[in-house]
């Protein structure tokens, strides 16, 4: 199925379980029913468990948490990271600290879907990822998953294990198709996933940057390079443990991410890996990342601004000390329409 249906499929599985769980968010029942994620929900499961909300972030989380202190289990859905950002003061001055405020006896438990990344000219106030951001405050689990597979189980595993859960979807992602089982199961979060093993190099990526990473190691094996590409699949906790047993095996690494540079998740990961080992790296790792600057409107200049599968390769290659010449293959252009 795809990504945008495996998100639909998890909420409805977990709401025909457990009757705590509802849904709701700013277009949650509106004709594109959230580019398909909410599709039939409001049908199946009626307006008090699937419904609309003004557009007021920060007073609709306010409730929703103290909807969870009462034992449900709400499902927040944003169309844009940026708009949630009014509500920052609820996840991070109230969610992700009342289990440590109140020693373990009371947690607010609320999944807060947001979907980022380029999409169709939005520019700088529409366009932002801000994966750093959440993942750099205790209290949370941050998920950033890749395929449909991990977004069903990571929604699962999020609802079932409580929480504060802020789940970021990118809407590239949203028709990419993969067998996704029926019913149960769940993916752990803190545990990366090696999407294709190699020996020379390590690929590190989360979210729609492992697409693009993964073509970008098709075309370097093409040229006798074996790269092991590593999915993060959730970005707080982060298993460095696994990166840092690929590089221990290759020597080499690159890190994707769709997000700026400074203070970045893959800042995080390369400075782990110096603390843990500083002899790991037998060459500088590398990051390939947004330029530091806002995301740009006109076409001509998102080309430029977001990295592409080329950008990826010559990072590689750089680090593998090679001049090896890789010419990116053609690939379809993915048109978006916007939610409204």
């Amino acid at each position: 199925m795809k990504y945008s249906e495996a998100i639909q499929d998890a909420q409805a599985v977990m709401m025909r379980l457990d009757k705590r769980v509802f849904v709701c968010g700013l277009g949650v029942p509106a004709p594109k029913e959230v580019f398909g994620s909410c599709s039939g929900l409001k049908e199946e499961f009626g307006n008090k468990r699937v419904f609309d909300t003004p557009a007021s972030e920060n007073g609709t989380l306010g409730l929703l948490l103290g909807a969870s202190l009462q034992g449900m289990r709400p499902i927040m859905v944003n169309q844009r990271v940026d708009f949630f950002l009014l509500a920052l003061d609820q996840l991070i001055n109230h969610a992700s600290k009342w289990k440590y405020m109140f020693g373990g006896r009371q947690e607010m438990s609320v999944l807060v879907r947001l979907i980022v990344g380029r999409g169709w000219g939005q520019g700088p106030q529409h366009s932002q990822s801000m994966h750093a951001l959440f993942a750099h405050i205790p209290g949370l689990k941050v998920a950033a998953p890749a395929c449909a597979y991990d977004a069903k189980g990571m929604i699962i595993a999020a609802l079932q294990e409580g929480g504060p859960v802020v789940m970021i979807e990118h809407r590239r992602l949203y028709d990419e198709i993969q067998y996704v089982p029926q019913g149960m199961y769940s993916v752990a979060f803190g545990q990366a996933r090696v999407v294709v093993e190699g020996k020379d190099m390590t690929l590190v990526a989360s979210s729609h940057m492992v697409s693009e990473a993964q073509k970008a190691a098709c075309l370097l094996k093409d040229h006798g390079i074996s790269v092991e590409l590593i999915d993060l699949r959730s970005l707080r906790p982060l298993d460095t443990e696994t990166v840092y047993a690929s590089v221990k095996k290759t020597g080499h690494l690159v890190l994707v991410e769709g997000d700026w540079k400074p203070c970045s998740v893959s800042g995080e990961i390369i400075a782990s890996l110096a603390e843990k080992d500083p002899g790991v790296f037998k060459s500088p790792p590398m990051r390939v990342m947004w330029p530091d600057m806002p995301a740009p409107t006109s076409a001509p200049l998102e080309e430029a601004f977001y990295p592409s599968v080329k950008d990826i390769c010559d990072a590689c290659l750089k680090v593998l000390g090679s001049s090896i010449l890789v010419v990116e293959k053609n690939h379809e252009k993915v048109m978006f329409n916007g939610p409204f």
